[in-house]
């Protein structure tokens, strides 16, 4: 079944998801592009800080979201595009190539990234980070609840994120040719609000699971679901802290 993205339930949490994009970014050492893309680039905001670190390059959004893409409209400086990251290709090769959160929706992603380096100009850079909790509990206690009936009918085939560890992008890359740096962070995000860990997973990784019930069920699922997050992740007084592990990639394709 095919879902939807809101870009009101991602930004929730814009703060935190931006954390990751500045650390990988960090490590590209472009001085002067001429063309950037960032594929699954959801609302732009964060593409919006690639347009201010080089006002002259050609700045892209490429998302397979409409809801994404209109927000993404509305920002000073890009070009926003309706597009599937695994097919999408510019119109000259880029300078940068970046895809921040986006690799873990698409099954099989390895034998994506040759066609991504690819699309890079003789010296240009590919950035990739990628989520890396999968078996955390806001992933494990949705995969173990949607199991049981009467979800399980209604969530046969839905979208489903993983990803690999450093060490397997590190070599895929190198065998791309690249000069790779890659690593990972542990985050501990302190998150405040009413079920905060329910929040942040339904604007991305429950969001296939939800929208697939029926409005009841999926009221239901809700309910039991904020239940075991809020065992799992409980208030310490001081918020609700989110481990959240994520994998970075940054190459530089040779002159």
């Amino acid at each position: 079944m095919a879902h939807t993205w809101s870009p009101e339930q991602y930004l929730r949490f814009g703060g935190e998801r931006a954390r990751p994009f500045l650390e990988l970014t960090a490590r590209i050492g472009a001085e002067d592009p001429q063309r950037v893309a960032d594929l699954g680039a959801g609302p732009g905001t964060q593409t919006a800080l690639l347009a201010e670190r080089w006002p002259k390059a050609e700045v892209i959004a490429v998302d397979s979201s409409p809801e994404m893409i209109v927000r993404a409209r509305t920002i000073p400086g890009l070009v926003a595009k309706l597009g599937d990251l695994r097919d999408w290709s510019p119109a000259a090769p880029l300078d940068v190539l970046i895809t921040n959160a986006a690799l873990q929706w698409v099954p099989g992603h390895l034998e994506l990234l040759p066609r991504l380096v690819d699309l890079l100009a003789p010296g240009g850079w590919f950035a990739m980070q990628v989520p890396g909790n999968f078996e955390e509990p806001s992933h494990a206690l949705r995969r173990e609840l949607a199991a049981e009936e009467p979800y399980a009918g209604h969530l046969q085939g839905i979208a489903s994120p993983a990803s690999h560890d450093a060490a397997t992008y590190l070599g895929a890359l190198q065998r791309l040719g690249l000069e790779v740096d890659a690593w990972e962070t542990n985050y501990l995000h302190v998150l405040h609000g009413q079920d905060p860990v329910f929040e942040w997973v339904s604007g991305t990784g429950a969001r296939p699971t939800l929208q697939a019930l029926p409005g009841p069920l999926r009221e239901q699922f809700a309910t039991a679901f904020k239940a075991v997050l809020r065992e799992a992740y409980p208030d310490t007084g001081r918020g609700v802290v989110l481990p959240f592990r994520r994998i970075f990639a940054v190459g530089r394709r040779p002159d």
